[in-house]
């Protein structure tokens, strides 16, 4: 009788068990506390949103309007007196954003080439005016010199310098590989064909998120309005909206509003813009300051 062919032993499939993911104490604590935090912002932006929405005005906390009404909103997009601010606004954000990044990006850029001539010098130059100012007269006598009082242009001007954000595209540069450099140099690339050609366009993350920062800080500026402007031609948004919540300039409107309800709707109409186009740079954001600010 012919041999019978030995039965073909089928492996079975490797299980792997999943490791259960041990959770920590400070881990729970963590959770806890950002949560925390994430209410502590959540909850009193919720409320102004909501509030402005009531068309009678109320000071205890609701998750929904009572009397939902967009009056408030009516109210300011009909007010002509908040559209020359509203415009001044604009035009000095994008100006005041593309002069900082310019600044600080060429400065940058400047300190991070460590052949240059006092170069120490002239960063411990800058770090010093982050610990020291002249004041706020030296500082008006210097802006009216440069006829920059009773102009929004001081708002470009004076936010178009700013050292933390110089620093940290410094730092940012800095993590940029030596050989790159190096190779377009020896293919003939000057220092500024460098910066144009290889450093910016690796730098898109930090040029967002420095650039929302200088966004921001000249669009929520009406400290320096309120001190160096006196005409109502020149004054931005943020100081128009301040008029009309601080010293009850309210607008006269048809719409059945009260006070506290139109100050709400101002309120979300000024940080609105910010808050859209947040999300879109939010990954750059966290990119672009951490490669800045942490340094190996």
């Amino acid at each position: 009788m012919a041999d019978m062919a030995a039965p073909v032993q089928v492996s079975q499939p490797v299980k792997y068990k999943k490791k259960r993911t041990k959770i920590t104490t400070f881990d729970v604590v963590n959770v806890i506390v950002f949560t925390l935090i994430a209410l502590i912002v959540i909850i009193p932006l919720w409320k102004v949103i909501v509030d402005s929405f009531n068309a009678v005005g109320v000071y205890q906390f609701k998750l929904w309007p009572t009397d939902p009404t967009f009056d408030g909103y009516k109210t300011i997009f009909t007010t002509q007196k908040l559209y020359r601010p509203f415009i001044n606004s604009v035009v000095t954000t994008v100006l005041g954003t593309l002069v900082g990044l310019i600044m600080s990006t060429l400065g940058g850029y400047v300190l991070n080439q460590y052949d240059m001539p006092g170069r120490n010098a002239f960063s411990y130059f800058l770090l010093f005016t982050m610990i020291f100012s002249g004041g706020m007269i030296p500082e008006y006598l210097v802006m009216k010199q440069l006829h920059l009082v009773d102009s929004m242009w001081i708002l470009v001007v004076k936010h178009g310098m700013n050292v933390y954000n110089l620093v940290l595209m410094k730092n940012f540069f800095e993590g940029i590989p030596t050989s790159l450099y190096e190779a377009a140099e020896l293919d003939g690339c000057t220092p500024m064909g460098i910066f144009f050609k290889i450093v910016l366009p690796l730098s898109k993350a930090a040029l967002a998120s420095i650039g929302l920062m200088f966004a921001v800080t000249v669009w929520n500026d009406y400290s320096t309005v309120q001190i160096y402007i006196t005409d109502p031609n020149q004054v931005n948004f943020q100081y128009q909206l301040r008029v009309m919540i601080m010293d009850g300039d309210t607008p006269t409107t048809a719409y059945r509003v009260s006070q506290d309800t139109l100050y709400y709707a101002s309120i979300v109409c000024a940080i609105l813009p910010f808050m859209a186009v947040y999300p879109f740079l939010q990954k750059y954001f966290v990119t672009g300051i951490n490669a800045g600010a942490v340094k190996e």
